[in-house]
């Protein structure tokens, strides 16, 4: 019997009892954004914590943050192996509007072969997976065949503020060869992915005055600037008519896709009108020379997220309002630094200033961009452990998205990132009804225990 018939015998002798454990885990109502919820976060990190013991694993740790407490537990018997450092989060969103559950978020339930609950998906789910591949191996051969250590905290859900200290802290004690995370999707249902690469994000908020009130069109009108006209003007100026970036230097440092990236982009066999059918609209839009998966995955871009200014009430008011504003974020890809673009972003600004006005730049949180090479070992290990189990090729994709913990692990630890999720895109997270199809539960068990196989052998290799 192969390691992989094992493993299936395993999981499907345990399912009811994993799913039964799994559903305590899920009744923990860990919202980290609610300070009501401090006691439930701190028991969600005592039921991993306790978890771990009954795993044998060793050197066990609840740690306090500033924030929420961060969960460590190792097991490093495997010499001469590698290690693979797992990470995850134990929070959870908040569930309003509470009307449009079809269940209780906290009280799990199954429907249709998927799981209804609040973290179903998001991330406790796919943690607990982490757990049960690791008691199946211990159970079914006594041992692993890599080293692991394990870390997960308490703040993923309201941007991991205190994490980024913990790792500088415990740099040593999570030194290994690479990470896993299982908090990404499946390309679709059936279609396996493993996501080596992520954008990054920053942002502004351009603040214009221009006279020290609010004036009449009629008295004013042509002779004084208008706070709005001049932030359309600078807004206006950021990109061309086909949505390509003037800001000077905002190209300079990206990193170009190869054309084995792109080549596979388009094995996907990608169907662009299915968007403009999912968002309603007639025609794409974006930079010249690059699909969507391009633009969308590994592509920069500088989007208007809002506009405020001047009178908005029903009928009309004729004034020239004194101030304007806006907030635009961007998304980053490898090679570009947010600090660098919000300081070419603010020399763009100035200098397309319109004359009557001052304008104020508030800088947002940041997060770097992070890119795990496409043809890495440990990359195309985990597409062969897909391949095993779910009997299709493996799609490589990039996040158009960003988690900032994802680029500060990159950052502090120097390590490839590997990201092996089992949700998809139509499981509610953050919403109403989450759930999670436990068809990929069952089959990313299975997946993960055999990652752990192919990674040693490359130790061989």
């Amino acid at each position: 019997m192969t390691q992989l018939q094992t493993l299936n015998a395993y999981f499907a002798e345990h399912r009811e009892a994993h799913l039964n454990e799994l559903n305590e885990f899920l009744r923990i109502p860990s919202i980290s954004s609610l300070s009501e919820h401090k006691g439930d976060i701190q028991h969600a990190a005592e039921w991993l914590a306790d978890a771990f013991k009954k795993l044998n694993l060793e050197n066990i740790s609840i740690t306090q943050t500033a924030g929420h407490p961060v969960v460590y537990a190792d097991w490093l018997h495997a010499e001469g192996k590698p290690t693979i450092l797992f990470y995850g989060h134990y929070d959870v969103q908040p569930v309003d509007p509470l009307h449009l559950w079809d269940s209780e978020p906290f009280n799990p339930t199954i429907r249709d072969n998927k799981l209804f609950a609040r973290g179903a998906s998001d991330d406790k789910g796919q943690v607990f997976m982490h757990l049960k591949m690791i008691e199946a191996l211990f159970a079914t051969t006594g041992t692993l065949p890599v080293n692991v250590k394990f870390i997960y905290e308490g703040e993923e859900e309201i941007g991991s503020p205190h994490l980024p200290a913990y790792v500088e802290e415990h740099k040593e004690k999570l030194a290994a060869d690479l990470i896993l995370i299982s908090d990404t999707g499946l390309y679709g249902p059936g279609k396996p992915a493993v996501c080596y690469g992520l954008r990054g994000l920053t942002g502004v908020q351009i603040d214009v005055r221009g006279a020290k009130g609010d004036l009449h069109s009629g008295l004013y009108g042509g002779g004084v600037q208008n706070a709005i006209h001049a932030l359309t003007e600078i807004l206006a100026s950021f990109r061309d008519e086909h949505g390509t970036i003037q800001v000077e230097g905002f190209y300079d440092k990206v990193l170009p896709l190869t054309e084995e990236e792109r080549e596979a982009y388009r094995a996907l066999g990608f169907d662009e009108d299915s968007v403009k059918e999912e968002v309603g609209v007639s025609e794409l839009f974006g930079e010249a020379g690059y699909s969507y998966l391009e633009r969308t995955w590994a592509r920069p871009t500088l989007e208007v997220n809002g506009v405020f200014g001047g009178f908005s009430g029903e009928g009309i008011k004729t004034v020239l309002p004194a101030e304007a504003g806006a907030k635009i974020t961007c998304r980053l890809v490898p090679n570009q630094e947010p600090e660098e673009i919000v300081a070419l972003l603010k020399a763009h600004i100035d200098k397309h200033k319109p004359a009557g006005v001052e304008v104020t730049i508030s800088e947002f949180d940041k997060g770097r961009p992070f890119l795990t090479p496409f043809d890495h070992p440990f990359i195309q290990a985990a597409g062969r452990s897909y391949e095993k189990v779910y009997n299709v090729p493996t799609a490589y994709t990039r996040g158009g998205g960003s988690i900032p913990i994802v680029a500060a692990f990159d950052e502090i630890l120097d390590l490839p990132v590997v990201l092996m999720g089992f949700g998809l895109s139509s499981e509610n997270f953050h919403a109403p009804n989450e759930h999670f199809h436990l068809e990929n539960f069952d089959k990313g068990l299975r997946v993960l225990g055999d990652y752990l196989y192919e990674v040693a052998a490359l130790s061989k290799s």
